[in-house]
């Protein structure tokens, strides 16, 4: 832990006080982020580490009053419950709201980082709404970035993926009703949500700590980032061993990336009105007929990730970044093939996807 998490002994002492030109530059990107001025609360996520300490120390100097701030705890390590109450007592001391959030289940050990992953953006999102928030915020950086960029580009990952962290996302809370009258169609019931924004994706890493440092305020470098058993330890290495690669130039790609693909899914947004056909509502069927892969590609996980959606399929890995060549590989072909739950199959020009059939048991 560096430095000792000893919480400052009055809220005075709470913050040293930081460059003016450091909090201007935080809401400026804040601002630019959110695409508006701030309205409201905004609801923080900090897990202790020197980013999200170095944010929260930022967001309270730029709006005074107007933050809380969560730490989720996933039981994973024996130290994770003395962080979070290490952030804990730092926001007492300094009048910062803060909340401690456990996940309801085990993660899963096949897949930790990402099961991970998904339950603290669900804990969290359901936090921030719950406070009223105006914004959900995240610590990641230009480094982070960088590291994202590298991880999905070994993967063979196309724009999407390459695209990195997105400055803005809305993570939704909804529940779908099957049996929409109108085919292929699920309404959606008691949908709400909350903006989750990276206003950091300009900052380095260095920078956060020695914020973080200037500050005086507790922090902890939690020990999964120096394993290298995870992907994006080895690419944090790498990085750091071949100064060549400049972190600064692959976020830029990323953004690059991402902004052609934005692009690309508001055309997509036509074209899969056009070609889906009518169909059950726990499947898709698509006319493919002479389109390029890319747009097959498109259109293909398109159609997986509403299938998992519309009926409650968890089973494999599912995102953004999955690879999905072997699968329209097969369906070029004229045969099937199932990923992530969901069983694809080629009828000459028409694609149809639906719900994979329970595995047989030995």
């Amino acid at each position: 832990m560096s430095p000792p998490a000893v919480p400052p002994a009055s809220a005075a002492d709470a913050l040293n006080p930081l460059d003016p030109v450091w909090v201007e530059r935080f809401r400026r990107d804040l601002e630019a982020a959110l695409g508006k001025p701030v309205d409201g609360t905004l609801a923080l996520a900090v897990s202790g580490g020197p980013d999200s300490m170095a944010m929260l120390t930022l967001a309270s100097a730029a709006f005074p009053g107007r933050i809380a701030a969560a730490t989720v705890d996933h039981r994973l390590r024996a130290a994770s419950a003395d962080e979070a109450q290490m952030v804990a007592d730092w926001c007492a001391t300094a009048g910062i709201p803060h909340a401690t959030l456990q996940p309801p289940r085990r993660i899963f050990r096949s897949n930790v980082q990402a099961d991970a992953r998904h339950l603290r953006y669900d804990l969290l999102g359901q936090w921030a709404i719950e406070t009223g928030a105006h914004a959900l915020l995240t610590a990641h950086h230009c480094d982070d970035q960088a590291e994202t960029f590298l991880m999905r580009a070994r993967r063979g990952s196309g724009p999407g993926g390459l695209g990195g962290i997105r400055t803005q996302w809305r993570w939704e809370r909804q529940r779908w009703r099957k049996g929409y009258p109108k085919a292929g169609v699920a309404a959606v019931a008691d949908v709400d949500g909350v903006a989750v924004v990276r206003p950091l994706l300009g900052w380095r890493r260095d920078e956060l700590r020695a914020i973080a440092e200037q500050a005086g305020i507790p922090f902890v470098d939690d020990p999964s980032n120096a394993d290298d058993r995870f992907d994006r330890v080895r690419m944090r290495q790498l990085l750091a061993q071949n100064p060549w690669l400049d972190p600064v130039a692959l976020a830029r790609s990323a953004r690059i990336c991402g902004e052609n693909d934005a692009a690309l899914a508001a055309m997509m947004d036509w074209i899969g009105r056009e070609r889906t056909l009518p169909s059950g509502v726990s499947e898709r069927h698509i006319d493919m007929s002479g389109l390029p892969r890319e747009l097959r590609r498109r259109l293909a996980r398109e159609a997986i990730g509403y299938v998992r959606l519309i009926d409650g399929v968890t089973e494999g890995s599912w995102g953004d970044s999955t690879n999905i060549e072997s699968l329209l590989d097969a369906l070029d072909a004229g045969s099937s093939a199932t990923q992530a739950g969901v069983l694809a199959q080629a009828k000459g020009d028409i694609w149809h996807f639906r719900p994979a059939p329970p595995r047989r048991s030995l």
